[in-house]
């Protein structure tokens, strides 16, 4: 729905485009099946939430129901191949941009203790990964996932 003001058409509040100082960016090995990306998806983004500065305020609607706070920013979901994926992780190390990971065996674990060990158990360089989470600057978050693509 446009509104109209004087001669222009302009889009509503909700529809102007923000540019952001950051992103955030999920990168995804491209060979998961769609159970795997949504799952590691939900799951990298819970890492960056980890910073409380990234999310808005909580929502309400007009009955005044409260629903709990989102990112204040959108968040690029990028595929990748193995090799694509562990550059970008390599980069972000180096960048010191925060990062959330998700390996391979995390799909066999079932709880937080689990997971934190599993990572734990492998060298950064020998890591499965099939996500990466990144936030950070603009151009240095475009650097780190050099070679992604936008998920389909």
């Amino acid at each position: 729905m446009l509104t109209t003001y004087k001669n222009a058409t302009v889009p509503p509040v909700h529809a102007r485009t923000v540019r952001f100082e950051t992103k955030i960016a999920v990168l995804l090995r491209d060979d998961l099946q769609m159970w795997q990306r949504l799952n590691v998806t939900a799951f990298l983004a819970s890492g960056i939430a980890a910073n409380p500065e990234l999310l808005g305020e909580p929502y309400a609607d007009a009955d005044d129901t409260p629903y709990l706070p989102m990112f204040r920013q959108p968040v690029l979901v990028l595929t990748g191949d193995a090799e694509v994926l562990a550059a970008a992780h390599e980069r972000a190390v180096r960048r010191g941009i925060p990062a959330a990971v998700f390996t391979e065996e995390l799909f066999g674990t079932g709880h937080d203790e689990a997971n934190r060990a599993a990572v734990r158990a492998v060298a950064r360089d020998d890591l499965k990964l099939v996500g990466l989470a990144v936030h950070g600057p603009r151009n240095a978050v475009d650097k780190v996932l050099r070679g992604a693509t936008m998920h389909p």
